[in-house]
Order: structure tokens, then sequence, then C-alpha cells
């Protein structure tokens, strides 16, 4: 999802998936939001404000659980790297005016060539690609049903909003493109989708009960259950490796004013980012319960190969700063450990399924303002 122009980079909706905006054009301002009761974050600072300056494509001193950092792309905006079960390709999203690639599409990258191709059609924007069905096929969210034209940017007279477009549908097909599916097909936003461990599940975040809301599928895109019922923004889902429990991004308000204001938004098909935190439920919808209290915009959860840790992107500790980096926390709050110290932006982080690399996005070594790409590193306890 996204996009008006952040200096920083895709940060997502959206997104887990849902990106933030890259640049900060158009007026838009810094990255401020929340998923999480509180107070209104503070006014954030200028639009016009010195965008960091990013850091070499290295590893950092202060990044010791990192070690043999690889570049895997180079140029645009890249991200949402997400891993095949058998590791041996990442699928993620790009985007390359200079190129053509005006809106997002979905690539997969083989890890062994270093080679990548186009999975998604070409068409409308995409967002949040998911291997599945053995590696043979992938689902991802997509506008191009509804208009096969890139989506009209957001209207930022309304404010720092992100565009939650109502043509967004799970599609999936066999990475060659043939055997296209259709899996969801209401009126509103369906995105976020990502899969169970045992390959039978895809849960997702959809606004088809009039909020957005975290819900199951099976892949076929039958018996759908929904797992969240507070109202909010919660998305971002993603399963623990026993496929036991959930963690995602939550987003939640402390007074009928401000979730007025979230309602009359999404009527209109934008949402405010405000504070986001990030939760864990059971796999079923049960004992929903937060994790992070950072008041910052904490997003793209993801559990460490342990399933007691998560890994997640967060601006912490200066909330209204354009600096994200990768974190780590207990699931139950406590030894909060700052992974990534990249002076710009790290972000959307993912284990291996072996659990020995953790593949991420970052700013680090861009050429361009916003130019964002895709790193693979050595995950060093």
């Amino acid at each position: 999802m996204r996009k008006a122009r952040l200096a920083l980079p895709l940060v997502a909706a959206a997104l887990a998936c849902l990106r933030l905006p890259s640049d900060t054009s158009a007026g838009a301002a810094p990255l401020v939001f929340s998923q999480q009761p509180g107070p209104a974050p503070a006014a954030p600072p200028s639009a016009h404000a010195a965008p960091p300056i990013p850091g070499p494509a290295v590893i950092h001193p202060e990044e010791t659980h990192l070690r043999n950092l690889r570049q895997l792309t180079t140029g645009g905006e890249n991200a949402e790297g997400y891993w095949s079960g058998d590791g041996k390709q990442i699928v993620f999203q790009r985007r390359n005016e200079a190129e053509g690639l005006k809106c997002d599409q979905e690539f997969a990258l083989d890890l062994a060539t270093g080679r990548s191709r186009m999975v998604s059609t070409g068409k409308g924007r995409v967002t949040c690609g998911y291997f599945y069905d053995r590696d043979r096929r992938v689902f991802y969210g997509s506008t191009h049903l509804a208009d096969a034209a890139c989506p009209p940017p957001p209207d930022f007279s309304k404010g720092y909003v992100w565009p939650m477009h109502e043509g967004y549908d799970i599609v999936s097909s066999a990475l060659d493109g043939s055997g296209f599916q259709r899996l969801t097909d209401t009126p509103g936003y369906d995105a976020e989708g990502t899969l169970s461990p045992d390959g039978k599940t895809i849960v997702f975040t959809s606004v088809r009960d009039g909020d957005l809301e975290i819900y199951t599928m099976t892949t076929d895109g039958q018996n759908v259950k929904r797992l969240t019922n507070e109202p909010g923004y919660d998305g971002g889902p993603f399963f623990s490796h026993d496929g036991k429990r959930i963690v995602y991004r939550r987003d939640a308000y402390a007074d009928e004013a401000g979730l007025a204001r979230y309602r009359e938004l999404l009527a209109q098909h934008l949402y405010q980012p405000r504070v986001l935190e990030i939760w864990v439920m059971d796999a079923d919808g049960g004992n929903k319960r937060q994790v992070t209290k950072l008041g910052a915009a904490s997003f793209a959860p993801y559990f460490h190969p342990d399933d007691r840790r998560i890994i997640f992107a967060s601006n912490h500790p200066e909330p209204r700063g354009r600096n994200f980096d990768l974190w780590t926390i207990r699931d139950d709050g406590t030894g909060l450990e700052r992974i990534t110290t990249e002076p710009t932006f790290d972000g959307f982080p993912m284990f291996s399924p072996d659990g020995k690399q953790l593949v991420f996005a970052s700013n680090r070594g861009g050429k361009t303002a916003g130019e964002t790409n895709l790193f693979l590193a050595d995950w060093v306890e």
C-alpha cells in the first residue's frame, strides 16, 4: 500500500505488509502513528527537516547479531521480502519508476542465481506476497481486478494518511502466472496475507465487516473466520513457527473523538497512522495480549525461531523521528534489544526457515533519497 513520499523508505500498512510511504514531497509529514490506546502523539516535525543520510551498505559495529551482509536488490524501492518454504527463494515487492515500474509488483528472487522475475500481473498495485502450495504458487494483495491502472495517491489535505484501496483483493497464481485464482471477493480492502506453517491457512486483514480486522481462511479462500473484534486497525499478522499463535500490530483509540475520526477516514478508504504496538494472540483469536508499550510506530513483527522472542521495526526511542531500526523483545514484553543502528531505515525482518539468516529491507547504501533494498545476513545469537 502507499504512497505519499517520505524521505524514508517504504515502511507499510502497510502494511507487515502495507508499506509506508517513502518521502516527503507533497507536504507529507514524517511517520508518526499509533496502534495502542493512549494520548495523541505530539505534532510531527516539519516535513522540510533534513532527512537522515543513509549509512553504507555494511553491517554497523553495534549490529552484533548480524554477519556476512549480502545486498539482494539494487535501485528503486524493494521491500517485504518473504522466504519460500525451502529457503531458496524470496518473494518481494518492487517499484522503480526509472524502469517504468510505477506501481509495486511482486517478484520472486532465486538466491542461488540472484535472478528475479515478476510473478504478479504487472497491473494495478500489489502488496504482501507469500509462497504456498509447496512453493509452486504465490498469493498477494492486488488492485488490478478493480482497475488495471495505478491507484491515485491519497488526498493529503486530510492530513498524513494511508490509502486503503477498496480494490485490494487477495489473488494467487503459479510462479509463471498460470492458474490465476481470486481468493477474496468482498467490498473494500483485503490484503496483508501470510501463511500458517502447515500451509493450510492464510491469515489476513480485511475491512469486510466495517473495520480493519484480522481473519483466517483456507488457501482456497473458504472457511473465513474473524479473529479480532476491537475497534481500530489490527493488521500485519504472522503465525508462530509452531502455528499456535499469531503476532500482529494494533492501533486502538482511547477516546470517542479519535475513534470517530478513524471511522470517518476509513469510510473514505483512508487511514491516519498513529502509534502502533505489537500484540500476540492464539491462532483461534483467543488470549490477546499487548507486547510492546513503546508509544512509537512499531510494525512488521515476526517470531524469532525460538517462538518466545519477536523481531520488529520501530522508530523507538524517537517516535516523531524518521529513523526505523530492528528490535527484538520477549513475548512477555521484557528484554527489549536493538538489533540495527542504520540512521535511516531498516524494516520488514523475516527469519529463514532454518532460523540461520535474516532478510530485511534497508535504506543503507542507497544512492538516491528513498532507495530501499533487500539485504540478507547470517543471524548470530
